[in-house]
């Protein structure tokens, strides 16, 4: 096969860049059959019938679309297959003194396109707490880390004796270590010492994360906690960086069970319900990430990300979540389960916070290749650092969307080329459908291979994990080849349009509902729906690539009109707009977030349920004197 060679920019940047190659021009056809869902006790028999019965395992494999990969083998066998998706930058600039000092600083400059005073001003209904305002705050003596934790604390808690309906995004809460944290970082404000832009703010991570004293469940009745230890502790190195930065985390967040599935449906633990609508799932699988930044109870808080785990819930709970380039954050001391596919990420109320906290959390582990990635700065360079400001459409994938998504979507495209220099371009990415089909088999075949034994799992995942153990070895051999073809096509496009941002919806569906109580209380299984929701995401966790999800309005899914509400104001559910970028291109996106923001300031409000965290922590350290 006639291959080019990756331009000498791109070779003198990162390390094992795909060759640019344009993939094989063939026409964007979607032939996938429906599958039925199943909700309620239905899906305990459906479960137990796909285990035992392996005819119907296949069967229902064949009808998801799982053996579409052969149908096209001859355009995709002679490529070498891709198995992990790391592309690295070179140390290049990075490792020069001026740049190791510059890292010590973990605060981000304030960037001209966000102008986030008059934006409060005009927009008082989209006006969330940053990271930047509870610094201030404490800085002034106005509010301590200690009485915010104390304000937080009775929301989130499920051990007491009437429990919130915050305390659904949260798995547990270690009260002692919270108000040690809290007090420790009250004192160093008081004595003028303190660590820097997260040091007392309030945030949670996902229950992916193992922390000392916490137990790991991932979503599910099993106990997973780490065994690995580094330095005594098997605490998760992004996890270690924020407590080195002496943020408060107050707990474990709520996510669906081993992140299989989009909704955050999870019938072990509780299921929170979508902050604007509680007729509808926040959005997984890190559901409890996002609801309880939606919610304002935390500025910024961690997620994982194998299949639009952090974009999704961003979207449809009306916040920001980046996905980085694969890789580029550390599962250490533990280990990626899903090393394919599968990344660590913030998610945030505004950009800057995003920005703040990603600075942070990416410090590289020591065994990382990885360099430390420069002080980052949400305003770009004048002309883009050298290239157009270009946006990628691929307008026959994006017309998967429903004409509502179509509609926010397409009016803030023209926004940011009428107002902000944008250029869209029309672009064509060869085999989505299969390149879907090619990511689900992935993560499929990823989650039977770890998860062998089944009897004590939620029946939606058993359901997905039966289907998962039918996969032959050449299917997932032609899914790896697949890969090869759609980065080196991907290349291909950065060759002709540098700096380009391919930009999409986040999902094609308006929200995920809740059917009936019985899902809640027994799961649900959903495939068409699933793949909806998953429709643009997964393509850059099967690509290595970062990938940023932003607000972009509201949508009321029974009417299908935008920014249609209902008189109690919940009839809508939020949509996002996601960005996908190079590999490495983390600051470019932060930027394009940076944009968005302003550019769609008009379109964002706060949840119903908000929590004023603030007022209510000056209120009740009043009360205490």
């Amino acid at each position: 096969m006639s291959q080019k060679m990756g331009s000498a920019s791109q070779s003198k940047r990162l390390l094992n860049y795909p060759d640019p190659l344009r993939g094989p021009e063939v026409p964007y056809v979607v032939e996938r059959k429906s599958n039925p869902p199943i909700r309620g006790w239905f899906i305990c028999a459906a479960a137990l019938i796909l285990e035992y019965v392996r005819f119907v395992r296949e069967m229902v494999w064949r009808n998801a679309g799982f053996g579409d990969l052969r149908k096209i083998r001859p355009f995709i066998e002679d490529y070498e297959p891709w198995f992990e998706p790391q592309i690295v930058p070179y140390p290049d600039f990075e490792t020069t003194d001026e740049v190791k000092d510059d890292l010590e600083n973990d605060e981000i400059p304030e960037t001209e396109a966000v102008k986030r005073d008059d934006l409060r001003h005009k927009y008082p209904q989209a006006k969330y707490y940053s990271v930047e305002d509870y610094r201030k705050l404490y800085l002034s003596g106005a509010l301590t880390p200690l009485d915010v934790a104390q304000a937080l604390l009775p929301l989130i808690r499920r051990d007491v004796e009437n429990p919130t309906e915050y305390s659904s995004a949260w798995f547990d809460s270690k009260v002692d270590k919270v108000l040690a944290a809290a007090r420790a970082s009250t004192q160093r404000y008081k004595e003028g010492r303190s660590l820097g832009p997260l040091d007392g703010i309030p945030t949670g991570v996902k229950d992916e994360y193992d922390i000392d004293g916490y137990e790991t469940n991932l979503g599910s009745k099993n106990i997973y906690t780490g065994t690995i230890h580094e330095e005594d502790s098997i605490t998760t190195w992004c996890v270690r960086k924020l407590q080195e930065s002496g943020a408060i985390i107050l707990g474990k967040l709520s996510m669906h069970e081993f992140g299989l599935d989009t909704t955050g449906n999870n019938p072990v633990h509780g299921t929170p319900r979508n902050p604007h609508n509680p007729n509808y799932y926040t959005g997984g699988s890190s559901s409890g990430t996002g609801y309880a930044v939606s919610a304002g109870l935390i500025p910024i808080g961690l997620g994982s990300d194998g299949g639009g785990s952090i974009r999704i819930p961003s979207s449809l709970c009306g916040v920001f979540g980046i996905k980085p380039t694969h890789g580029r954050l550390s599962f250490k001391p533990g280990q990626n389960h899903c090393l394919t596919c599968a990344c660590l990420g913030p998610i945030a109320a505004d950009i800057k916070s995003l920005a703040t906290v990603f600075q942070v959390i990416c410090k590289p582990h020591p065994s990382s290749p990885f360099p430390p990635l420069k002080r980052l700065s949400l305003t770009a360079p004048p002309n883009g650092g050298g290239h157009p400001k270009v946006l990628g459409i691929p307008s026959a994938w994006f017309a998967r969307a429903t004409p509502a998504i179509q509609t926010l979507c397409n009016t803030m495209i023209r926004r940011l080329c009428s107002d902000h220099g944008y250029t869209a371009v029309e672009i064509d990415i060869p085999f989505l459908p299969e390149g879907q089909i090619a990511h689900a088999i992935t993560v499929l075949t990823d989650a039977a291979t770890l998860l062998p034994e089944t009897s004590n799992l939620t029946y939606g995942n058993r359901i997905l994990i039966a289907l998962g153990t039918v996969t032959p070895a050449s299917d997932y051999m032609l899914a790896m080849k697949l890969r090869r073809v759609l980065m080196q096509h991907l290349s291909w496009l950065w060759q002709q349009y540098p700096g380009m941002l391919i930009v999409t919806p986040t999902t094609s569906c308006e929200g995920l509902p809740i059917k009936s109580k019985s899902e809640l209380k027994w799961g649900v299984n959903d495939g068409d729906r699933t793949l909806q929701s998953m429709e643009y995401v997964w393509l850059a966790n099967f690509c290595g690539l970062p990938s940023i999800s932003v607000p972009a309005g509201f949508v009321n899914p029974e009417s299908g009109l935008v920014n249609d509400m209902d008189v109690q104001g919940r009839g809508e559910v939020p949509i996002g707009l996601m960005a996908m970028g190079e590999w490495c291109a983390e600051e470019q996106l932060l930027q394009f977030g940076a944009v968005c923001e302003e550019a769609g300031a008009d379109r964002r409000r706060r949840p119903p349920i908000w929590v004023d965290v603030v007022k209510k922590a000056k209120e009740e350290a009043a009360q205490r004197g």
